[in-house]
């Protein structure tokens, strides 16, 4: 089971920080978690390239491979005006760097996306600028294409001429979590796609649900003009205080799976 870690420089989704292992006096490092339990590889999900230096000077230093991976929004059409009521045609993908090359396209690929899209991409421009030996393009389970249409009745298409996709399998004890799961599976089925569990980790332990709920209110006090507190977050999806390294632990033993990344 691959840990997906995503730190605070993904403003909103997560209190870990990259700072050095040792270093937070009131909150913990993914460093920190890195080191207890002696990891030698160390998979990052983030929302920006803001941190991308940072952790790769950490892991440099703590002689951990860092697998970085970029979190960006797809949609059929780059050129065409965001309505109002949301794009239906929006999803996340996940493109993960295979080398010092997929470094740099990452960044030409982010540059596009918040200088060009409005912070996304259309398939038709990921594709002209995709390299598969520099690129590993990954599904995540929450917020992917099959998600969207199964849950939000939104209209996501997804075109994989062009690559060989990796698709996340998560379970988080949320009520849709199976029903994803089964859709995921019957469509890599059909599509001879391959999956690997995961474990997306926001957080250290269960006790720290809280904390996370409190800094996603902060983050998010203004949306739809609503006042959000922990007797009302109006925080989709955000039911489960699985999300942290303790779970990942629990249900791995400590063994550790980063071969298809």
């Amino acid at each position: 089971m691959v840990p997906l870690f995503k730190s605070d420089f993904s403003t909103g989704k997560s209190i870990l920080t990259l700072n050095p292992p040792g270093s937070s006096k009131g909150s913990v490092s993914i460093f920190d978690l890195a080191s207890t339990s002696k990891l030698t590889k160390l998979a990052l999900v983030e929302d920006s390239l803001t941190g991308f230096l940072k952790a790769q000077q950490q892991c440099s230093e703590l002689g951990i491979q860092l697998i970085f991976g970029l979190r960006l929004n797809i949609c059929s059409d780059l050129s065409a005006e965001v309505p109002k009521k949301g794009d239906l045609t929006q999803h996340k993908v996940v493109i993960f760097a295979r080398n010092s090359a997929g470094c740099r396209l990452l960044n030409e690929l982010y540059s596009v996306a918040f200088t060009e899209g409005n912070g996304r991409l259309d398939l038709s421009t990921l594709e002209k600028m995709w390299s598969e030996d520099n690129l590993k393009l990954t599904i995540p389970f929450y917020d992917s294409f099959i998600f969207n249409n199964l849950l939000r009745f939104k209209s996501c298409l997804m075109d994989f001429s062009f690559c060989s996709p990796l698709f996340f399998l998560e379970d988080n004890n949320l009520p849709m979590d199976l029903l994803v799961q089964d859709k995921v599976n019957t469509y890599c089925s059909q599509h001879k796609y391959e999956t690997s569990q995961a474990k997306s980790i926001y957080y250290s332990q269960r006790k720290d649900f809280p904390a996370y709920q409190t800094y996603k209110c902060i983050c998010n006090r203004s949306s739809f003009g609503a006042r959000l507190s922990l007797d009302k977050p109006n925080l989709d999806h955000c039911g489960s205080n699985e999300f942290c390294f303790e779970s990942w632990q629990k249900k791995t033993r400590d063994k550790r799976g980063f071969s298809q990344v």
